[in-house]
């Protein structure tokens, strides 16, 4: 058994026995020092371990969510009519997508942003409109030329007022030409607007009546409008509420059609007729827009390769005026890749404040075309789309989002203006991983502030201490 002289041996911390030590001022000033750097470097190495420190680096996009990168986005379009709205993608790989709708919604507003009713239901795009294959120079004047002047007069004198809103120059108004002045003149001799009145066709120029087909919003040629009497009473938001026609532009279609339109007129008190909701009348007859602007919002998948998303006036069957078109807009949202909620993001910026700050760059911001720009304006943006992934100490995916740069400009076209997104993905991406902290280095880092501020201490305690008993003795030498 050992003995307890001998286990003392080994005793690192030997006392002093307490009626030998002497404490002093200088002594008791250093430990109150020491204690506060203590105290001090402690809270330090607290706040270091429970701070979050990250690493960046930049590798080889390794995605997840495959070859192909979602795009959400709202706009607003206040002189881009949703009648002939259209998103296109296309890219470098040959890809390209015409007039997206499945994915895509649209609202008609008015100058102000303002929507002006319900969603706006586009039907699929009729490729082939027939026409009559014969083309005289020489039509029959069967349609009734309506102008600024009149045209109130007639659309509220006759039950039934179908119009054809053309441009002379146009190669589609030309063709609809014979086929609608032929019609117009069957539908004369069958129902006479003196004798019957209760439907009538007419023409409007919209290069002599501009004023006029802007406030029916006519934006493409020839737009064919059906107004019905007593449904032209400008609503709330001082729109006309009328339907245009898309269907086929032969001389037997449109006498069809005005024949069904008459034959709807007893029942027009109970707003719809059946023949209204015949097939027929579905295909070809739609509200026309109660406003001038369409606001454009959803989303579209792109392959992850240089491409473009284009926003423009599109049809197979309309000419469009260049010159009157205008592509101002304002970008409510734009975004790359899966959405992140609110709260996830701010969990990120509270621990990365630098991260997310571009995920949205150009939300709220106008591009307006106040005409001082000239005409066939169009826009382009040009973004640089890079991914930036965020993980955690514990090998958990934070957060999955894609920022971007933009830089935006303006230029002339020869062509139909339109507002062009150019899309630059990165083939990089940027990788955020937390660095782990041991608790074992916290707690070594702790003793070591312990033990070194002590240590320094005691070292000039005595140096202290040994200096003001040199100087003692010195005076005490030149006493004697």
């Amino acid at each position: 058994m050992i003995s307890s002289s001998k286990l003392k041996s080994v005793d690192f911390y030997r006392k002093i026995p307490r009626d030998l030590t002497e404490a002093s001022v200088s002594g008791a000033g250093l430990s109150i020092i020491a204690a506060l750097c203590m105290v001090f470097l402690f809270g330090m190495e607290l706040n270091s371990y429970l701070s979050v420190s990250t690493a960046t680096s930049v590798i080889v996009d390794k995605s997840s969510d495959g070859d192909y990168l979602r795009i959400d986005f709202n706009m607003s379009f206040p002189a881009l009519s949703c009648e002939f709205a259209a998103v296109d993608v296309s890219d470098v790989l040959g890809t390209n997508r015409l007039n997206l709708t499945k994915t895509i919604r649209k609202f008609s507003i008015d100058s102000n942003l303002r929507t002006t009713g319900h969603e706006y239901h586009s039907e699929p795009a009729t490729t082939n409109i027939k026409h009559d294959n014969e083309v005289h120079e020489e039509s029959i004047g069967g349609s009734l030329e309506l102008t600024t002047d009149n045209f109130d007069k007639y659309a509220h004198q006759f039950p039934v007022t179908v119009v054809n809103f053309y441009a002379p120059w146009c190669y589609w108004s030309q063709r609809l030409k014979p086929s609608w002045e032929k019609a117009s003149k069957i539908i004369r001799e069958r129902y006479d607007p003196e004798t019957d009145g209760r439907i009538v066709m007419g023409r409007v120029d919209c290069t002599q009546n501009g004023e006029l087909c802007r406030s029916h919003h006519v934006q493409g040629y020839p737009s064919i409008r059906i107004f019905r009497k007593g449904s032209d009473v400008r609503s709330d938001h001082g729109h006309h509420e009328h339907e245009s026609y898309y269907g086929d532009r032969d001389t037997d279609s449109l006498v069809k059609t005005m024949d069904n339109l008459v034959a709807s007129l007893p029942s027009e008190s109970q707003k719809l007729s059946l023949g209204d909701k015949s097939t027929f009348a579905s295909h070809t007859k739609r509200p026309a827009p109660s406003a001038g602007g369409c606001r454009i919002e959803g989303y579209v998948r792109v392959k992850k390769v240089p491409g473009n998303l284009i926003i423009s006036a599109r049809s197979d069957a309309h000419s469009f005026d260049a010159s009157q078109m205008n592509m101002s807009h304002v970008i409510n949202h734009l975004s790359f890749g899966r959405k992140v909620s609110p709260r996830v993001m701010s969990d990120v910026k509270r621990l990365i404040p630098y991260v997310g700050s571009s995920h949205d760059r150009l939300n709220g911001l106008s591009f307006i075309n106040t005409r001082d720009l000239g005409a066939n304006v169009t826009m382009e943006h040009y973004l640089q789309v890079v991914k930036t992934e965020v993980i955690t100490r514990k090998d958990y995916k934070l957060v999955e989002e894609y920022e971007y740069t933009a830089h935006s400009s303006v230029a002339q076209s020869l062509h139909i203006p339109v507002a062009k997104f150019h899309l630059e993905l990165s083939p990089m991406q940027v990788l955020i991983t937390e660095n782990p902290k041991s608790f074992s280095h916290f707690l070594t880092n702790v003793c070591a502030i312990i033990g070194g501020v002590f240590t320094v201490a005691g070292i000039l305690d005595s140096i202290l201490h040994n200096t003001i008993r040199l100087m003692k003795k010195v005076e005490l030498g030149k006493n004697f």
